[in-house]
């Protein structure tokens, strides 16, 4: 019997927790903190910038800044040949890769963000065509994640499908995995939205209870390096403000939305911050070309979005794609089953192994635990 096992979810990121805020401890790494990890390495952003040696470059980083006339903090993702390889090793249909892309740049916006090292989860879990989406991100700079779909339900979709039918409902959770003596958090949020933004948006109202914003864009762009032939790569794009005045009193957190309120309910008149307001417009205004374009840096993005306000950039957060599996991983797991188990697994003689997160293929000798070759 061939076994894809998961390798790090049966570790227990599965939805046995209540919803739980995160920590401020966690929480504040790019927040309100005077001392955060980011606060004495920022410059400030200029057009000249944009043609200069200071440009961080357009693949597989994170750009954070902030924009304190408006009281926002934010981080610019782009993702090229990590995502790639993330993709390219599972062949996924477009719309699945497409989703597993946007959840991977979801992650990353969210993980950068943290002032503590381990590991964040995005982990999506429906009752359709996609019925299990996991995006690990394990600091400093890795990335990997994995889908499992109903292959025949999702060729049945229309092109150009939304969220909602490609997950049907379920739920999203976000798992914070400190390597310190820190409780590890989950928050979980309902799949209520055609898109992955939506839900992103829902989740930090409901968990962070701090207005925010979050763009995501994921393509298969065709390219073309000097000397060869074109090829396809995958690339993707994020951007996320926060908005973080000093004054808390200038946060409006609604109860609930006034869509979902029950009829006859007062409805909560208040407005929100003009700062904000603009703010969340201006990331909004990003377009898909422009977080995916490789030629348009993510410093000349910020700069065309919060144009005529003093934007201030930090030092880059570099990404690779990286998974944890190896021969002695899986050892160390196949000696936790008892004999018995072990022989169930058996097939031409082999124990098969496949991550799921990076499709490597393993075999073992049942009767040893040593490896094999997997494709004798």
């Amino acid at each position: 019997m061939a076994s894809g096992f998961p390798l790090t979810i049966s570790d227990g990121y599965g939805f046995p927790f209540a919803f739980d805020p995160w920590p401020q401890a966690v929480r504040d790494g790019d927040a309100r903190a005077p001392d955060s990890h980011l606060a004495y390495r920022s410059r400030p952003l200029s057009a000249a910038d944009t043609d200069s040696a200071v440009l961080t470059g357009g693949d597989d980083l994170v750009l954070p800044f902030s924009v304190e006339e408006l009281d926002v903090r934010g981080r610019v993702a782009r993702l090229g040949p990590a995502l790639d390889s993330i993709l390219r090793r599972h062949d996924y249909p477009p719309a699945v890769s497409r989703l597993l892309g946007e959840a991977v740049i979801l992650n990353v916006l969210f993980a950068t963000a943290l002032k503590m090292e381990g590991r964040v989860i995005v982990q999506i879990q429906s009752d359709g065509p996609v019925s299990l989406l996991v995006t690990d991100f394990t600091s400093p700079d890795g990335l990997r994640g994995y889908a499992r779909f109903d292959g025949d339900a999702v060729a049945a979709l229309p092109e150009g499908a939304g969220l909602s039918q490609l997950v049907g409902t379920g739920s999203m959770a976000i798992t914070v995995d400190p390597r310190t003596n820190m409780r590890r958090y989950q928050g979980v949020v309902e799949l209520s939205g055609n898109s992955l933004e939506e839900i992103a948006h829902t989740y930090f109202t409901q968990s962070e209870q701090i207005p925010t914003t979050v763009r995501l864009a994921v393509a298969e762009t065709l390219e073309r390096q000097p000397g060869e032939e074109p090829r396809r790569i995958w690339r993707g794009g994020g951007v996320t403000v926060q908005f973080l005045p000093q004054a808390l009193d200038r946060i409006v957190v609604r109860d609930i939305d006034p869509g979902d309120a029950p009829e006859g309910a007062a409805r909560d008149e208040r407005d929100d911050d003009d700062a904000w307001v603009e703010a969340s417009a201006r990331a909004q205004s990003a377009m898909d070309h422009e977080l995916v374009d490789p030629a348009i840096s993510a410093e000349r993005l910020l700069l065309r979005l919060f144009h005529q306000r003093d934007v201030r950039v930090f030092d880059p957060f570099s990404l690779s794609a990286d998974c944890h599996c190896s021969t002695e991983r899986i050892r160390m797991m196949l000696n936790q089953f008892d004999e018995d188990d072990r022989a169930s697994m058996v097939e031409d003689g082999v124990i098969k192994v496949t991550c799921e997160f990076c499709n490597t293929h393993y075999a073992f000798d049942p009767a040893t635990l040593e490896a094999v070759d997997p494709t004798e």
